[in-house]
């Protein structure tokens, strides 16, 4: 006879940023991770983002959208604590990707993004292949693999 023990899920906080990163960071990896925002309301959900990448690879200057995934407006610029991030609005911009670049340039993140209304089961899948450095999908091939809530 096997013993299981249940364990509780870990709940997370309404607000927390739904981040999933590489933990060893590399320039030669297709994706860094994925985030999976609760809305497609970039100005609402943006400085939570960035805010949780603060620090990782210095300090976070530019972020670049795909302006079709994206509500209504498409500011250039984004408050977040006491700065400014500058946001760049691209309809070459790959599909479900955000793009996070630090300080003049110097380093960036590549995020898969992940559907609002993607189930809890697709997004946890996707966004451990796309934090994992030996997965070498992109972002159109792990959409692929989403399967929409309600």
């Amino acid at each position: 006879m096997t013993l299981t023990t249940a364990v509780p899920a870990v709940r997370v906080p309404d607000d927390a940023v739904r981040l999933r990163l590489d933990p060893h960071p590399s320039h030669t990896t297709v994706l860094d991770g994925a985030w999976w925002p609760r809305s497609t309301n970039a100005v609402g959900e943006l400085p939570s983002l960035v805010k949780a990448l603060a620090g990782r690879r210095g300090e976070i200057t530019h972020v670049l959208l795909n302006t079709a995934e994206w509500d209504l407006p498409h500011p250039r610029r984004a408050a977040v604590d006491h700065r400014v991030v500058r946001l760049g609005w691209y309809t070459s911009q790959p599909a479900g990707l955000v793009t996070i670049i630090s300080e003049f340039g110097h380093d960036r993140f590549d995020l898969m993004v992940v559907p609002p209304d993607a189930s809890q089961a697709s997004a946890d899948a996707v966004s451990a292949a796309a934090a994992d450095a030996s997965d070498n999908r992109r972002t159109p091939e792990l959409l692929a693999e989403i399967e929409h809530s309600g």
